[in-house]
């Protein structure tokens, strides 16, 4: 049996899809990035509460080797082989784990990307597909 909210989740993110990258914010038509738009999308979607992000720097994983954005993600998912709907993507950029996106049918992606906003994304492609790539799951089955 598939779990509702995962489709909840897709209808979420297409929401979301146009909205202008920026950084820290969390506000639909206006601008998010990629953590943000997961833990707005998951939110709205009913999966999760709502999530307190503490300030970020926008280059952090360039400059640390501590995977602040998985060890945040793994309080609200648990780490699964492969990704299905309604799951996410974790890329590494940098030195850890710092680019987040909800898959949509593996390697389908909507993602929030510097300079373009929400999108839809294939991981297959450049710019993602050189990633090493992890994926979490907030759903129990």
């Amino acid at each position: 049996m598939i779990d509702f909210r995962r489709g909840a989740v897709i209808s979420a993110a297409e929401s979301w899809i146009g909205t202008p990258y920026h950084h820290m914010a969390r506000l639909k038509g206006v601008g998010c990035d990629c953590l943000t738009l997961l833990a707005a999308v998951y939110y709205e979607a009913g999966v999760i509460p709502e999530v307190e992000i503490p300030f970020y720097p926008p280059d952090w994983h360039l400059h640390r080797s501590t995977e602040r954005y998985m060890d945040g993600l793994r309080d609200y998912a648990r780490e699964v082989d492969a990704p299905r709907l309604g799951d996410s993507a974790l890329f590494r950029f940098g030195r850890c784990f710092a680019h987040g996106a909800i898959v949509v049918e593996w390697p389908r992606v909507i993602h929030a990307w510097n300079g373009l906003g929400v999108v839809r994304g294939d991981a297959s492609k450049p710019n993602l597909s050189d990633r090493s790539v992890r994926f979490f799951s907030p759903f129990l089955e």
